[in-house]
């Protein structure tokens, strides 16, 4: 039996994009977006002065962390798992948590999500069973030496669980008493 390698790891991130990620995004709300469910959120936030917005973020992260809102997980999504490994790997533009332009409501914040995960997927799609076969390089630091098929496993891994994560923020925030 010959396995597509390819349609394989596109597929357990697509199957679950499509069917159970994003339709529960739909109808998500700025007050939700937004939401703190608990005391000290990282969550992003207009910079005083510059009035643009900017994600709270610290390196090392604190121990331990602190609960993100949903705008946090999604910029994350957005910036560091689908965006700076669509721009390592795939032609995509230059992106980082310094100067991303971050989504001030919820209607934005998908439409980037939307974007970030088609340009990502579009970008895996293409990979070839030689592709998935050669080191990651320089750009993925502790995946540096490995094939690109263990970047894309992470990245499904990490999708997955940051989407899971602001799906049970909204079902909190839903069900807030």
């Amino acid at each position: 039996m010959t396995i597509d390698w390819t349609n394989e790891l596109t597929d357990q991130l697509d199957w679950h994009w499509q069917n159970h990620v994003r339709p529960r995004l739909e109808g998500l709300t700025d007050d939700e977006y937004f939401s703190e469910p608990a005391a000290d959120c990282w969550t992003i936030r207009r910079e005083p002065g510059t009035g643009r917005y900017a994600i709270d973020w610290a390196y090392p992260e604190p121990s331990p962390p602190p609960v993100t809102t949903i705008a946090w997980r999604a910029a994350h999504l957005i910036v560091g798992v689908f965006g700076a490994r669509t721009a390592a790997h795939f032609g995509g533009p230059a992106i980082d948590y310094d100067r991303h332009a971050y989504a001030e409501t919820a209607a934005d914040a998908l439409r980037q999500l939307d974007d970030a995960y088609a340009a990502w997927i579009k970008g895996v799609r293409s990979l070839d069973a030689a592709n998935l076969s050669r080191p990651c390089g320089p750009a993925e630091g502790p995946y540096a030496a490995l094939p690109m098929a263990a970047l894309v496993l992470h990245i499904n891994r990490e999708a997955i669980h940051h989407a899971a994560e602001i799906l049970l923020l909204r079902d909190l925030y839903r069900n807030r008493g």
